[in-house]
């Protein structure tokens, strides 16, 4: 069974109520369509402002009154504060809303449980292989640390989709073979986690080439980029160059489930992504 499989077994046995912001969006309402006929969800759109959504934002997040009803004015600030007090389970945006708004709504109104957010991709790709890639769409330059963080979570959610995590830090050099800023940046992160890297994209895939290469890797199902440079271009070559499907971004260490969409994706998904994003609403394994 593919991870997408699990989920919808997992989201069809507890279907959720989702909000879409953009609820009239046309790759969204035929996504909308189809998560409702397949009983994998519940979509609704962004409610009026009620005192359920103002709390969330006033006692939870410890806003004033004044901001908090300001911030209620604005739909995709109010599908956040719906999540937030519980009216829907999670939120799914992003087709026409750049990353750096959906973010901003969700940390303003849902707030971070790990302290970082960060995203991960879902790449299926056309022979049937399943990964997850790290971090394509949020974090531009992550110190150590924040790489670190990245890994971890990614490896939480890989084990939940996947069954198994075999995680490999990226980058230009394997091992000791290269030096730099952003290679040390990378072998701090993997000192920390005690993950594969820094190795290059080739030796974190084939065992053949990390054994030449004299590390540990090979196989990885879990790739973490040293920036969001590099993922991004990486996921969308893999897209156009391979016939990869990539589902997400989720993104990750925020207190309640939010999905930001590529603006590139199409109604098939945009389904894909709510339905991996309800059935991960419990948190990683």
């Amino acid at each position: 069974m593919t991870a997408l499989e699990r989920a919808r077994v997992a989201a069809r046995a507890r279907p959720g109520r989702v909000v879409f912001p953009e609820w009239d969006e046309p790759r969204v309402a035929r996504a909308r369509d189809r998560l409702r006929a397949e009983g994998l969800a519940e979509p609704v759109p962004v409610s009026e402002a009620t005192d359920a959504q103002l709390a969330a934002l006033v006692e939870g997040r410890g806003m004033r009154e004044g901001v908090a009803r300001r911030m209620l004015t604005r739909p995709l600030y109010r599908a956040a504060a719906m999540v937030a007090c519980g009216e829907a389970c999670a939120m799914v945006a992003g087709a026409e809303t750049t990353t750096r708004r959906v973010i901003e709504a969700a940390s303003l109104a849902i707030g971070l449980r790990d302290g970082l957010a960060s995203s991960f991709f879902l790449m299926r790709f056309p022979d049937g292989r399943e990964m997850l890639w790290s971090d394509c769409a949020v974090t531009v330059a992550p110190d150590a640390g924040a790489l670190a963080a990245i890994a971890r979570a990614s490896a939480a959610w890989a084990r939940a989709l996947l069954g198994e995590a075999r995680v490999a830090l990226l980058s230009y050099a394997t091992g000791t073979s290269g030096a730099g800023e952003s290679v040390d940046t990378v072998r701090r992160a993997a000192e920390m986690t005690g993950f594969a890297g820094p190795v290059q994209g080739d030796a974190a895939l084939n065992p053949a080439i990390a054994r030449r290469k004299g590390t540990g890797g090979g196989g990885a199902n879990v790739l973490v980029f040293p920036s969001l440079d590099a993922g991004n271009i990486a996921y969308k070559l893999a897209q156009e160059l391979a016939g990869a499907q990539a589902v997400g971004p989720v993104l990750q260490g925020f207190a309640r489930p939010v999905c930001d969409l590529s603006r590139g994706a199409t109604p098939e998904d945009i389904a894909d992504a709510t339905v991996l994003t309800l059935a991960l609403r419990s948190g990683p394994g």
